[in-house]
């Protein structure tokens, strides 16, 4: 496993209670004030102009050297030319909290990993991947109606969002979520009640859909009203039985969990409650990368939650020089069960333009998940997931048959999902019994559907009943692509 130089294990502010004063312009805030939501988005830093004057405050002259560097910024001015360099070649617009940039070591940022999962360094660009989409992962392309993600036969994403109050650098949607930038001219989906009545509609006329995964963007931008409506409204259809919010807000700003005068937990507490006594389930998925991000504030947020009884799942992305070290993720692991917070999956990190420097290859998390497992109790070990390109959905990273390290390809896995194959057309075939998708049984048992990605998918033989259920159930598509293209171009 490569080193990881980067992964600073040893600042970690869990323990101080006043982390935020140690920024000279925050050092007269109070708590009360500090876990504001809107104390903190309006102390935020939204562009880089606005990033390099808080750098040239709280940086030292000189800067400690990296080694994982073969020209590292030795200055102020070098590091924010670096940086500067490095923003014109992102995918996602500057935007962090004063939470977030609390938690980096800014005497010696260049080997911190919050800093390195949300600034970028021109110096560290690596080429992209010579088989990357913008869309990776071909979410559009499983998108019946703008807003919905249906990819999984029994379970959709409805994204009510493209805004975050942070963008990531890898983040697996750049080309929708955050503004545009110099890279990346994007499609925004604002949160509009006009838009999202469509997306309902169609969650309601899908009786194969019981698990809904309302996602963005970031949920934790909507109102609290907003999130009611939308937890309520999904809780209301019968055939919908569990209901997840995707928020990194545990993460960025857990002040929000515990603001007495902020209503957003309650209308997730709430849904959990009145989502038990239907017999559904209500979680809320965050998502933390490292051990230092978790903080006094952040230990009351999930304190909260668990005592209220609300689900909390973490999903990791394994991110070269941020936590791809054994001894980082067995720490992240222990902190987070320690909080309550399940360690739900650890992804390899999806191909997206301009994070190459991020990404590892595929036998660092076979490596990891090796020495991981049986570490601790099973139901606290994350699965090790790779999210297929193409559309190809989550596989267990052991689940290949053979792997050729020396190439870094998996003709196994490839094989196995190899769905159906056509040359000018795609094809995919239900084998379930139709009567459960709500089709009609006096035909074939067997539905064989067209996949046409430029006209709305219709089922043979035709049935207009049929065909608006079905119109857009995503079985497993075709995956054409060799599975190096999960790995990073370099080993």
């Amino acid at each position: 496993m490569r080193a990881a130089p980067y992964a600073h294990l040893s600042f970690s502010l869990a323990e101080d209670p006043s982390y935020w004063k140690r920024i000279p312009a925050w050092s007269d805030v109070p708590e009360g004030e500090f876990i504001s939501y809107n104390w903190q988005t309006k102390n935020s830093v939204n562009n880089s102009r606005e990033l390099f004057t808080f750098m040239k405050a709280v940086l030292p002259h000189d800067l400690p050297q990296s080694s994982g560097l073969t020209s590292s910024p030795k200055t102020v001015d070098d590091l924010i030319n670096d940086v500067q360099h490095g923003i014109r070649q992102a995918p996602m617009a500057v935007k962090l909290t004063p939470h977030l940039l609390s938690l980096v070591n800014w005497s010696d940022p260049l080997h911190d990993p919050v800093f390195r999962q949300f600034i970028p360094l021109g110096s560290r660009t690596k080429p992209d991947h010579p088989m990357l989409t913008l869309d990776s992962l071909d979410e559009t392309g499983d998108s019946p109606v703008r807003g919905i993600i249906h990819r999984y036969p029994d379970r959709a994403v409805f994204l009510a969002t493209s805004i975050c109050p942070v963008y990531c650098r890898n983040c697996t949607r750049s080309y929708t979520v955050g503004g545009r930038t110099e890279k990346v001219k994007k499609k925004p989906f604002l949160p509009i009640y006009k838009k999202w009545e469509v997306m309902f509609d169609y969650v309601e006329r899908t009786p194969t859909i019981a698990d809904m995964l309302v996602s963005g963007g970031d949920t934790y931008t909507l109102s609290p009203d907003n999130l009611r409506m939308i937890g309520m409204r999904m809780l209301s259809i019968p055939h919908v039985q569990r209901l997840r919010f995707a928020s990194k807000g545990v993460s960025f700003c857990p002040g929000r969990i515990i603001d007495p005068e902020d209503g957003w937990a309650d209308v997730i507490i709430d849904l959990a409650h009145q989502g038990r006594k239907m017999g559904k389930s209500v979680a809320l998925h965050t998502h933390f990368n490292h051990p230092n991000e978790i903080t006094s504030i952040t230990r009351k947020a999930a304190q909260r939650l668990f005592e209220e009884g609300v689900i909390v799942r973490n999903q990791s992305v394994l991110l070269n020089g941020v936590n791809n070290n054994v001894d980082t993720m067995k720490l992240l692991i222990n902190q987070l069960s320690s909080m309550n917070i399940q360690p739900y999956y650890v992804f390899q990190c999806d191909m997206v333009r301009g994070i190459e420097d991020m990404r590892t290859p595929l036998h660092e998390i076979l490596r990891m998940e090796s020495v991981v497992r049986g570490w601790t109790s099973g139901f606290m070990t994350p699965n090790f997931v790779v999210n297929l390109p193409g559309g190809g959905g989550k596989r267990l990273a052991c689940s290949y048959e053979s792997y050729d390290r020396a190439t870094d390809t998996d003709e196994g896995l490839a094989d196995r999902l190899a769905i159906s194959a056509a040359s000018n057309k795609r094809l995919a075939t239900i084998t379930r019994a139709p009567e459960r998708l709500g089709l009609p049984t006096e035909s074939s048992e067997t539905y064989r559907i067209p996949i046409n990605k430029s006209r709305p998918q219709q089922i043979e033989p035709s049935s207009e009943a049929a065909a608006r259920r079905v119109e857009s159930l995503q079985t497993w598509k075709i995956i054409s692509l060799r599975t190096s293209v999960l790995n990073s171009t370099t080993l």
